[in-house]
């Protein structure tokens, strides 16, 4: 009996097969046959794993969502390792929303796509709220992390903060993604001003660290 690492690895399989036709010829090209070709397997295992397209979609936007929710996760966990100031990690997992390479223009058109399918189709709706209520958690507690170690005025309510991060960013990489030889250099200058903005002190906590 196969066992769920393999059944994970052949759905993860699908998702990316399902992410690279978008990226490469739009949402409407996207079909069970071109998924399977594209994939290399059979159009009866790509059935066999979602009985039906909006099925295999819901789950390719899945995967998309959590692959740039890992990379953030990532840049958290190695800011937090080398004890720098919360706006420096910030700073690079904000970026890691700008489409400024080849990697992550696909990655944006992916999950552009899939928000404007999310605008008729409920199930992708609730993954694409999720997604952004995550992102706005986790700032909001970034934020409230500041104010505990003196990076955040005590009176900045995290919330708000948080919103005005998560949108200036989000506009950014609309920008950016239109044209990326005219926001290359400025988008992560604008992200870092904007989070200079909230982040006005220093961290006690990380006192002998220095500012990025």
């Amino acid at each position: 009996m196969p066992r769920t690492a393999d059944h994970d690895q052949r759905r993860r399989q699908i998702a990316v097969a399902v992410c690279d036709l978008i990226a490469e010829d739009g949402f409407d090209t996207v079909t069970v046959a071109r998924t399977a070709a594209a994939a290399g397997i059979s159009v009866g295992l790509v059935q066999h794993y979602f009985r039906t397209k909006d099925d295999m979609l819901l789950h390719a936007f899945n995967h998309v969502s959590a692959s740039i929710r890992g990379r953030i996760d990532e840049r958290i966990q190695a800011g937090i390792e080398h004890r720098r100031p919360i706006a420096g990690v910030l700073a690079e997992a904000l970026a890691e929303f700008l489409p400024l390479d080849g990697e992550r223009r696909a990655e944006f058109r992916v999950a552009k796509a899939f928000q404007g399918r999310a605008l008729d189709v409920p199930a992708l709706a609730e993954v694409d709220i999720a997604t952004a209520r995550a992102l706005i958690d986790d700032l909001a507690r970034a934020v409230h992390n500041g104010k505990e170690c003196g990076e955040v005025e005590p009176d900045l309510d995290p919330r708000p903060a948080a919103i005005r991060l998560a949108a200036v960013t989000d506009g950014l990489a609309t920008h950016a993604y239109r044209d990326p030889a005219e926001l290359a250099e400025i988008a992560p200058a604008i992200i870092e001003t904007e989070l200079a903005a909230v982040f006005t002190g220093e961290c006690r906590q990380y006192s002998g660290a220095g500012r990025t």
